[in-house]
């Protein structure tokens, strides 16, 4: 089946990446594993708004037990139209490849209109903690460490703010070992002042963001004792121009000190300089991140940040709609950044498709990230008037580690390459082999899970980074490996994608590799650690200032 989906590619697809040569398949096992999630828009024939943007998905470790498990957000019935129940769900990885659904038992059987997840450990107990980012009413959910949730959105203090929340981010802002919040706001918004748009003057559509007025995203301050105070205004983040849908973690500007990307839709996007003094500035346009290359303001959809070329400095990918491209942007030393879309293969092979979710993983474990994205249209009419379709294929981008890169989604399997209307995207090595798995999640649709089976031998090595006087999940360290004469680096980080969460360990993948040389991590607190003369094909736990051990295996 796959060459035939080759062949209709073109003979220099073929040529590129024969089946035989990928490297790595991708399987469908969303049945088999127990995955039964299908995403409710709340639909109707209103046409609203939030209908047509959600909804992410996570993979997480709640349990601590060392398996990645899965949690898939939901929207709801909107009041008056009530037709089901539904809400988000929790799969418990049962370590064979299945799952279990723990939604009801965890405490998490609660109805909202979810949109996006972002996890992290706020309290630095050692259990994840779950933000549940909404239209309305954001919930953030403690980890009790018993294998329950409980709903301490308003002791937190992030009760009584309504709004049309997107993706959101877990980060230490301030280096004091603590988690603070960062969160994405699309525009102002309410069912009661929802605006009539229409393509032919009669019949309602659903309308683009030039509609609404745009809202600021916010940013939260943790005080340490289970509670957060607002920093928005005070840190410089406040800007009610933005339309935020994606946001990532990086260190730009290679000093240490977190900065953030937020990708906005028909606005520029903002880089946010951290200055150090719990202030922020926006270096967006200088850095030449915050419109496309002839000047313009994209959809920004969903944001990714990898260090793609091995050079140490960190690229960035957003995606956008249909006819913009995906924007493939890459750095020099001085913290330039260039948009490398059309010349790397990127720019033309995504210019029909109007990109959500997107991750950098090293797919074939080469050492070199690749580049996965989802697709799909925000209304069923575009292939009616902009002659493109609704549910769309996945972009897989094969980096070749000489800067181009060649899209092998029929290649890596037949199902992962058909159609969806792709929302979320997320990646974790459920099975514990050593490779990225890929979960993804479709508006009102199916969340699909795909294992990933090596084909070519290629070997990795994994890093479980664990903080003490950095935060605990480490977020913001960054991992560095050198070997064969080459270096590959990887920043532990929450957000990314689109209304998603990956995993927190980092894998590098090898090739052929038996050992690496060495391996150096930057924790948050600026402490720096080096281990040397490690062997590949298993996983490390790192605490910081105690060391290092191997696990026979992942």
């Amino acid at each position: 089946m796959s060459q035939v989906i080759a062949v209709t590619a073109g003979s220099a697809f073929l040529r590129a990446f024969p089946p035989a040569t990928l490297g790595f398949r991708l399987v469908e096992v969303t049945g088999p594993a127990g995955i039964h999630f299908r995403h409710n828009s709340g639909a109707y024939g209103g046409k609203l708004l939030p209908e047509t943007l959600g909804s992410g998905c996570a993979f997480l470790d709640y349990d601590r037990d060392g398996w990645q498990d899965i949690l898939l957000v939901n929207g709801m019935d909107w009041p008056g139209h009530k037709r089901q129940r539904s809400t988000l769900h929790l799969y418990r990885n049962n370590r064979n490849g299945t799952f279990t659904d723990v939604t009801r038992s965890a405490g998490l059987d609660v109805e909202m209109y979810g949109m996006g997840v972002s996890v992290g450990d706020y309290n630095n107990d050692g259990y994840p903690d779950i933000l549940i980012t909404c239209v309305g009413q954001n919930r953030l959910f403690r980890n009790t460490g018993r294998g329950t949730f409980v709903d301490v959105t308003r002791q937190s203090g992030l009760a009584g703010r309504q709004a049309f929340s997107t993706s959101a981010l877990w980060f230490d802002f301030d280096g004091d070992g603590l988690l603070d919040l960062l969160v994405c706001n699309y525009v102002k918004w309410s069912p009661e002042h929802d605006v009539f748009c229409s393509l032919d003057g009669k019949h309602k559509s659903y309308c683009t963001p030039e509609a609404y007025r745009g809202e600021t995203c916010w940013l939260f301050h943790n005080r340490g004792d289970g509670s957060f105070e607002d920093a928005t205004a005070t840190s410089g983040i406040f800007d009610t121009s933005s339309k935020s849908l994606g946001v990532a973690l990086l260190d730009y500007d290679q000093d240490g000190w977190p900065d953030v990307l937020i990708a906005n839709d028909t606005q520029p996007n903002k880089l946010y300089r951290n200055l150090h003094n719990g202030k922020f500035k926006d270096v967006a346009v200088e850095a030449g991140i915050a419109f496309s290359s002839e000047g313009k303001a994209r959809a920004g959809m969903g944001v990714d940040v990898g260090d793609f070329d091995n050079s140490g400095i960190p690229g960035i990918a957003i995606t956008n709609f249909d006819n913009e491209m995906i924007g493939f942007y890459r750095a020099d030393r001085h913290g330039l950044f260039e948009d490398m879309a059309l010349s790397t293969g990127i720019g033309p092979a995504s210019r029909n498709t109007l990109g959500f979710g997107c991750v950098f993983v090293d797919a074939d474990l080469d050492g070199a990230l690749d580049l996965v994205a989802v697709n799909g249209h925000i209304d069923e009419t575009a292939r009616f008037v902009r002659g493109v379709g609704y549910a769309q294929a996945p972009h897989l981008f094969r980096n070749d580690g000489k800067a181009h890169f060649t899209d092998v989604a029929a290649q890596a399997g037949s199902e992962f390459a058909q159609p969806k209307v792709g929302r979320g995207l997320a990646y974790g090595d459920f099975d514990r082999d050593g490779d990225q798995d890929i979960l993804v999640s479709a508006n009102n649709g199916p969340a699909q899970l795909f294992r990933n089976d090596q084909l070519a031998g290629n070997r990795s090595i994994r890093f479980h980074l664990t903080g003490t006087k950095s935060n605990r999940d480490a977020i913001g360290a960054n991992v560095r490996i050198f070997h064969s004469g080459m270096s590959q680096s990887r920043m532990v980080k929450s957000g990314s994608s689109y209304l998603s969460q990956s995993e927190l360990p980092v894998t590098f993948g090898v090739g052929k590799q038996d050992k690496i040389e060495r391996a150096a991590i930057e924790w948050p607190s600026g402490r720096t650690e080096e281990y040397k003369q490690l062997t590949s094909g298993r996983a490390y736990d790192c605490v910081e200032a105690k060391g290092i051990a191997s696990r026979e295996g992942f």
